[in-house]
């Protein structure tokens, strides 16, 4: 079961290194660039076989922004895919639109802690997520996938594939640079995962 997964283009608060998670932040003018640059290379790696693709995102605007892009590279309708609740990225709860140097002046034990152990690591607020929390939600998904599919989500969901799939320890998957310029293949069923 062959899964191309892209994570979302930039966005300024990337840029700035503001956690994001499910705030509705949009692409700036680099992630629109990554978007179509991913779609181009799809388009080459996948040739005619892209009808055979089940099309998903996550349901935030920068990651379908992103995929309405891959698709119109690719030449396909931009509007030919669905959206899944649980390809949401992992919530920061109140820490969303802060950066760690901020939260570090008004919360240092706070940010100490979230160093010592990032993978089960709850952020402070009601609907805050650790990293553990999300990757159940993703392997619900990726048990879910019945056919080969090009998903559009966010670098944590991207991070919860390492290590459900590729089965790196939780410190190395919390640390991982997840490439917004390339695109990952997975093989599901292989246990088989790595940028193209």
């Amino acid at each position: 079961m062959l899964i191309y997964m892209i994570r979302h283009g930039q966005t300024d608060w990337n840029a700035e290194g503001r956690m994001q998670g499910q705030k509705d932040i949009g692409l700036n003018d680099i992630g629109r660039q990554q978007a179509s640059q991913n779609g181009r290379k799809l388009a080459k790696i996948l040739g005619d076989s892209a009808g055979d693709f089940d099309f998903v995102s996550s349901p935030l605007g920068r990651t379908r922004d992103t995929m309405e892009r891959v698709r119109t590279a690719m030449g396909l309708a931009p509007a030919g895919y669905r959206t899944d609740e649980r390809l949401k990225e992992l919530s920061f709860g109140d820490w969303e639109g802060s950066t760690l140097p901020e939260l570090a002046l008004i919360s240092p034990e706070r940010v100490e802690e979230r160093a010592r152990q990032k993978w089960g690591f709850i952020p402070p607020g009601d609907d805050a997520e650790s990293y553990e929390i999300l990757s159940w939600r993703i392997g619900a998904w990726l048990t879910s996938v019945e056919r080969q599919t090009v998903c559009v989500s966010h670098g944590g969901v991207i991070r919860s594939c390492f290590r459900l799939i590729g089965n790196i320890s939780e410190d190395e998957a919390c640390e991982m640079n997840i490439p917004q310029d390339q695109i990952l293949k997975i093989d599901r069923d292989q246990k088989l995962i790595g940028w193209l």
